[in-house]
């Protein structure tokens, strides 16, 4: 197995899908009762081989992910070669921008000492997947790239001018 397998939740949302994937491989639902009856390994493999080809599909659709803590934001631009990140980071332990308040203190303050702000770029290793995935597995979630964009804009600005 290349990643993890499907939580029983995701595989109950994705029900239909898997009955396309067992039909695909002509094992009827009638089959399917009598293979996890008779053969469990053989469904668990199955499953197993299932769960991948949803996270290739799904990390092959991804263009950015966000892992935000309390004191420290990271946001990667997910390309075809490589992954750019974004690293805010708040030096005050008293501020948790994962809330409103304190989401509200990192905008009004992001030019004070107590915000540093980093960018990277790094290129995937052999297989982006495993890259994506790693990340994923760390806590990352897959997002629309909104805040990516915002403080782009804002690292991009810098670049123009003296901060």
């Amino acid at each position: 197995m290349k990643y993890r397998r499907l939580t029983l939740e995701q595989l109950k949302e994705l029900h239909q899908e898997f009955i396309t994937f067992l039909a695909t491989q002509s094992i009827t639902g009638e089959e399917w009762e009598e293979i996890k009856k008779n053969k469990p390994q053989v469904a668990e493999d199955e499953i197993d081989i299932f769960s991948d080809l949803v996270w290739e599909r799904v990390l092959g659709r991804a263009q950015f992910l966000e892992h935000i803590s309390p004191q420290t934001m990271n946001l990667f631009q997910l390309e075809e070669k490589e992954m750019n990140l974004i690293s805010i980071m708040v030096g005050l332990q008293e501020i948790d921008i994962t809330t409103p308040d304190g989401y509200q203190w990192l905008k009004n303050n992001l030019l004070s000492e107590e915000v540093k702000l980093f960018t990277a770029t790094k290129k995937y290793s052999n297989d982006p997947g495993i890259d994506k995935f790693k990340l994923i597995e760390n806590g990352a979630v897959i997002t629309n790239g909104n805040l990516f964009q915002y403080f782009e804009d804002i690292v991009e600005l810098g670049k123009d001018t003296e901060l």
